[in-house]
């Protein structure tokens, strides 16, 4: 780890704990030549995991991509950064018990439409409309009507 405030490399573990539920490793460091102190996430990389979506194309699975969508979902709403972070630990935690290899583009979707419905409708809707492609108004009154039929 490079120190943040002179770059030296050299430095040494403080403080380790276990976060987000095992998940990750929070460790506290401390710089050997300045002394500042700071914070690095070790969490597992799931390597190899590949995403088939709809058209046929693989792509890589990954975490950030899953993040910046549902935070773009949530823009301007009033949902806490740690809500959606647990939202995406958890998609994460299905997606990888239930799929080792490919994981259909399908599941992950509607994987964070039911996460999204349970949050926000608002946010929920903002998905729904560019996964499942909306074209028209009319399309978002029907999801809306949807949501209200549920409650």
């Amino acid at each position: 780890m490079r120190c943040p405030k002179c770059g030296c490399q050299d430095d040494k573990v403080v403080d380790s704990r276990a976060s987000r539920e095992g998940a990750t490793i929070r460790r506290r460091r401390e710089c050997t030549a300045c002394g500042q102190r700071f914070t690095t996430y070790e969490e597992i990389e799931h390597e190899g995991l590949m995403i088939l979506k709809r058209d046929g194309r693989r792509e890589e699975f990954a975490k950030e991509k899953l993040l910046s969508g549902i935070r773009k979902a949530c823009q301007k709403r009033p949902i806490s950064p740690k809500l959606i972070e647990d939202l995406v630990e958890r998609i994460v935690d299905t997606v990888t018990d239930k799929y080792e290899r490919e994981v259909p583009a399908e599941f992950i979707g509607k994987q964070v439409m039911d996460g999204l419905r349970e949050i926000d409708d608002v946010a929920y809707v903002r998905f729904a409309s560019v996964y499942r492609r909306f074209q028209e108004a009319t399309d978002f009154v029907q999801e809306v009507k949807k949501l209200e039929a549920k409650q």
